[in-house]
């Protein structure tokens, strides 16, 4: 089979408005679309299909969860190459299936599965890095930290759910826009701030690393455990803070 060339390909799996999404990781449109446009070239002359490749993809964002058992930079360092990992293939997935027009509910639901594990992984294994394997708080926050992931990935998800099943069309990107206009400007306060982006998986890894480094210079766990009581605190501001945008917003609204 003929290689297709890189400019076609791009063409086809990254059409127009596809980077400058609201869905779309600032990585993505930084670097990692760039990475995974070549491999997805390589992956068409095989037998790959992007249901396997997600599955792939799945193993990777838990692994960078299990990473963080490992002490020391060793660790850390790992945490974040699967994780960068996980969301190569995450671009590799969907740019195959686009170019192949091989869509179905199984991909989507594995796709999720995956964002759920990932970040859910991440959460949990910093708590036990900074427990150092042992019951402590620390261990607590993770693991609270990895129940408030799942509630704020699972309230977005249930929009989708709740318009479904009341048989209404997708919610647009307007809808998203509290009604209040006062809630509206703390909504783009908080997304100007970014602070909701550590309980992402790929920007907590990150946090991590950094933290290991300081760790690793100070000869204990300080600044790892910093990171667990901080992302923690986020997470659970943010919960409530979600559902309220979700409730004040008209994406359950007719």
């Amino acid at each position: 089979m003929s290689r297709v060339q890189l400019e076609e390909l791009r063409g086809v799996i990254h059409p127009p408005g596809k980077l400058e999404s609201r869905a779309e990781h600032w990585a993505g449109r930084l670097y990692m679309r760039s990475v995974s446009l070549r491999i997805t070239r390589l992956l068409l002359d095989t037998r790959w299909s992007p249901n396997q490749i997600t599955g792939v993809m799945v193993v990777a964002g838990v692994l960078s969860g299990v990473a963080l058992l490992i002490p020391g930079l060793t660790g850390a360092v790992l945490c974040v190459l699967f994780m960068q990992l996980y969301l190569l293939l995450d671009c590799v997935d969907g740019e195959v299936a686009r170019w192949r027009q091989q869509f179905s509910p199984l991909g989507v639901y594995l796709d999720r599965l995956g964002a759920y594990l990932a970040d859910a992984a991440v959460m949990i294994g910093m708590g036990f890095r900074a427990s150092s394997l042992g019951l402590s708080p620390y261990l607590v926050a993770g693991m609270s930290a990895g129940v408030g992931v799942l509630l704020l990935k699972a309230s977005s998800d249930l929009v989708h759910v709740a318009r479904s099943d009341s048989g209404l069309a997708k919610a647009t990107d307007q809808s998203v826009v509290p009604r209040s206009s006062g809630v509206a400007r703390l909504r783009r306060l908080a997304s100007g701030v970014q602070l909701h982006r550590l309980c992402n998986g790929i920007e907590c890894t990150l946090l991590l690393l950094v933290a290991a480094v300081v760790d690793q210079a100070r000869g204990d766990l300080r600044a790892t455990k910093v990171a667990v009581i901080v992302v923690t605190a986020i997470v659970w501001v943010l919960v409530p803070a979600h559902i309220f945008s979700i409730l004040s917003s008209s994406r359950l609204k007719k």
